[in-house]
């Protein structure tokens, strides 16, 4: 059984940082491409970052590029989102997700499985 647990938001100051932790079950998390999106209030849900099967690349969207760092231990199972100069603009629900494809980015009508999200709040 596919499982997806993501950890790690929480609250923090503008210029902050965080780091999201994405575990998998059920499957090896390097076999696919799995992807970082975000949702806030009143808005569409949009790809941040995503790492493609056997770390053969990484996509990161323009609004956070040169702020955020996808990664990913296979020997734990897990993918990370680090977070850094974080802006107001970032807060949003973050989810980890997979369309058990191989490559970045992964539009998100064809996500097949996605984790359970956590929130960000960046504020003063």
């Amino acid at each position: 059984q596919v499982q997806l647990v993501v950890s790690g938001g929480g609250l923090v100051q503008p210029g902050g940082s965080l780091r999201l932790s994405c575990a998998a079950s059920g499957f090896p998390l390097d076999y696919y491409a799995i992807s970082w999106f975000r949702q806030a209030p009143g808005k569409e849900r949009e790809a941040v970052s995503c790492i493609s099967s056997g770390d053969a690349g990484t996509w990161t969207a323009n609004s956070v590029k040169g702020r955020f760092t996808i990664s990913r231990d296979n020997a734990k199972n897990a993918m990370y989102l680090q977070m850094n100069s974080l802006k107001p603009e970032d807060t949003a629900g973050y989810y980890c997700a997979t369309d058990q494809g191989r490559s970045c980015p992964i539009p998100v009508g064809r996500i097949g499985f996605w984790g359970q999200g956590t929130q960000v709040t960046v504020s003063s």
